[in-house]
């Protein structure tokens, strides 16, 4: 059962990894959902965050040019800012209520972009740091702070290779930054590294392959991809949270 395990969880890595490497998202989400069957959160959950930064690593030299910077600063300030609102929501309001209010509201918006609704040029300084406020108190409170920024991307004018490669810069920060918390509250150990080191295999070739798609995929069927999948993902976050309810 333990090879069968191991098999398991390299087989959701893979997937997750290609998923990753084409989109710039949804890594964490998919591999936690999968390789939770399995295993308590607590034990992959670092893992996977030391995962998401090697991926990100390995993606941004070559999409270092298409990162819309003035907007990813504001991004990343406003994420800041706003983690310890959700940190402190999280210890004073039940998370799963909360959790599936979340996925219910990025379906919805994802469905409304897919419908054809888009900003005709790109959001000021304030909407763009309310955005990252918002990112901060989702991935504080839920550990789910993407939406709000995949959302602000793709329904902007920045273009496909501008919000993937945005993406990919603003998930190295918060996952950084993660990892810093995971190892200030004792949750980083060797044998994290080690289940980080097993998956690096078919997480770097599930990268490389997703990574190739991207290259050669149209803008437009890349957006309603991308926008299909955040409403997959949503999906999966409000179903774990309500079987939380049960």
């Amino acid at each position: 059962m333990h090879w069968l395990a191991i098999a398991y969880a390299v087989a959701c890595i893979f997937g997750a990894a290609i998923v990753r490497g084409y989109s710039g998202f949804g890594f964490s989400l998919l591999a936690i959902v999968s390789i939770s069957l399995l295993l308590p959160p607590a034990e992959i959950v670092p893992s996977i965050f030391m995962m998401e930064v090697a991926a990100s690593l390995h993606l941004l030299p070559g999409v270092w040019r298409d990162v819309h910077w003035r907007a990813l600063g504001w991004l990343a300030l406003g994420c800041l800012l706003g983690t310890p609102f959700g940190v402190y929501a999280l210890a004073k309001v039940p998370a799963a209520p909360l959790t599936i209010a979340l996925a219910i509201f990025v379906f919805g918006a994802a469905l409304l972009l897919a419908k054809g609704y888009s900003l005709h040029r790109m959001p000021g300084r304030v909407f763009t740091f309310a955005v990252g406020a918002a990112s901060g108190l989702f991935n504080g409170a839920f550990g789910v702070g993407g939406p709000p920024v995949i959302l602000f991307f793709f329904s902007s004018p920045a273009g496909a290779a501008a919000g993937r490669a945005s993406l990919i810069a603003f998930f190295l920060l918060t996952d950084v930054t993660g990892l810093a918390w995971q190892g200030w509250n004792g949750l980083l150990s060797w044998g994290t590294v080690e289940r980080a080191a097993i998956f690096l295999p078919p997480l770097a070739a599930g990268v490389w392959l997703g990574n190739r798609g991207f290259k050669g995929a149209d803008p437009a069927a890349f957006r309603r991809w991308t926008l299909r999948l955040l409403m997959v993902l949503a999906v999966l976050t409000g179903t774990r949270a309500a079987l939380a309810l049960i």
